[in-house]
């Protein structure tokens, strides 16, 4: 059945999911390393590199509302195409940087694309998959990424992500293959692209004011925000702590193998959690997600050992898996035809919490590290758990707002 169904994922989506897959590794193998290449190799102290790290998230949150709306009035190709190659450019940027300033404004840029790119691929992927075959193909994108970040921190580790900056300049040159490949299916598929007339295209006042009312999309923004908050330390707080914490031997070295297991683990156990939570509403995942996180950053507190660690790292995955496995396919059931880059890039606003963590995170890692893990991380579990009031109210709205379809469904069949 499933062999059957990938050949209904249109080639412009498998694009997009073979290039994420191609994407994700070479990032991978580069960004997670910065915070620890910053810190180790030109010892910046861990508050100035946590602000340098949420430099990204800061200029991915002020633009990630205009980057799905653009899409949806210029249409995907154009806003894909600009994005991917001054995203290149960006890692070209990183791989040239020598002062603490130079990384702050190129890590600017690469939240700026990241941005602007990724909410215009995920409507495309919309876009161009039969209803039936969305979940399948939203799935098919976030397997891509991890499976390059399976083997990107590990490739990374082995260039010398976190002494030097040449794995960037391989990034970037990822990148630019991935644009002109986009360049010639784009060419290819015409007719797979929506028409965006100027005026169907949603204003941006209007806009605004629809995804701001959605009773139900809104506290899922809310809630996810401190998801992503908690979420964000694994590649942050936790990076930095294995690498300042006296009673960890190779910590840098433990990173990597801790980035890889979280991907691999997401490959083992994503299809049996998406096969089981398929059958429920797509809040109740994120329900679940955000207490599994919250859990595994007090066991990172906890763990002096390798086994408690990589357990910390088991629940933190399918916590992960739980989360982002139906948010694509939640934005995409709540918004309508015209307004779906407006939602995938609104949702973007829940980076916030990326914005936070590694400030947060590193401010307790100055004050803390050297005394106590639980000290550190007991209080960004309690944070990150504050989501769950929010995701219950989504819930809850989703739940009547169902219901009261049904009821108006079943009063409009014809009688007798």
């Amino acid at each position: 059945m499933i062999p059957q169904a990938l050949k209904q994922i249109h080639p412009l989506a498998w694009t997009i999911i073979v290039g994420t897959m191609f994407g994700r590794l070479v990032t991978s193998m580069s960004i997670p390393f910065l915070a620890i290449y910053l810190t180790g190799t030109m010892g910046v102290p861990a508050t100035l590199t946590g602000l340098i790290v949420a430099a990204s998230s800061l200029a991915g949150v002020s633009v990630s509302f205009y980057g799905g709306y653009i899409s949806d009035r210029i249409g995907r190709k154009k806003v894909m195409l600009v994005s991917v190659f001054c995203w290149a450019a960006v890692f070209f940027g990183f791989a040239a940087a020598s002062e603490i300033w130079m990384f702050f404004v190129v890590n600017v840029l690469n939240g700026l694309c990241r941005s602007v790119f990724e909410p215009a691929s995920r409507a495309l992927l919309s876009d161009t998959t039969p209803p039936e075959h969305k979940l399948l193909a939203f799935n098919l994108r976030y397997a891509a990424i991890n499976i390059g970040v399976v083997f990107g921190p590990i490739l990374g580790l082995r260039l010398g992500s976190a002494e030097s900056t040449f794995p960037f300049l391989v990034a970037g040159v990822v990148y630019v293959l991935y644009g002109l490949v986009l360049i010639a299916q784009f060419s290819a598929h015409r007719s797979a692209l929506p028409a965006r007339s100027e005026a169907a295209a949603p204003k941006i006042r209007e806009a605004f004011a629809v995804t701001r009312r959605d009773r139900i999309f809104l506290p899922v923004l809310i809630g996810t925000t401190f998801c992503v908050l908690g979420y964000g330390h694994f590649s942050s707080t936790l990076a930095q702590y294995l690498s300042l914490a006296p009673g960890l031997a190779n910590g840098r070295e433990l990173f990597s193998y801790m980035l890889a297991m979280n991907a691999a683990v997401v490959l083992i156990v994503q299809y049996p959690i998406v096969k089981t939570v398929s059958r429920f509403r797509p809040v109740v995942p994120l329900i679940l997600g955000n207490a599994l996180v919250s859990l595994s950053l007090l066991m990172f507190g906890m763990g002096h050992g390798l086994v408690l660690l990589l357990a910390g790292v088991f629940v933190f995955t399918v916590g992960e898996v739980l989360l982002f496995t139906m948010m694509d396919m939640l934005i995409d059931r709540i918004a309508k035809p015209e307004w779906k880059g407006t939602y995938f890039g609104t949702i973007g606003f829940n980076n916030v919490g990326n914005v936070a963590a590694p400030i947060v995170g590193g401010l307790l890692l100055d004050r803390f590290a050297l005394q106590s893990g639980l000290a550190v991380f007991a209080p960004l579990a309690l944070l990150t758990a504050c989501g769950l009031p929010f995701l219950l109210a989504a819930h809850k709205r989703l739940t009547a707002r169902d219901a009261a379809e049904a009821v108006r469904a079943k009063a409009a069949e014809p009688s007798g």
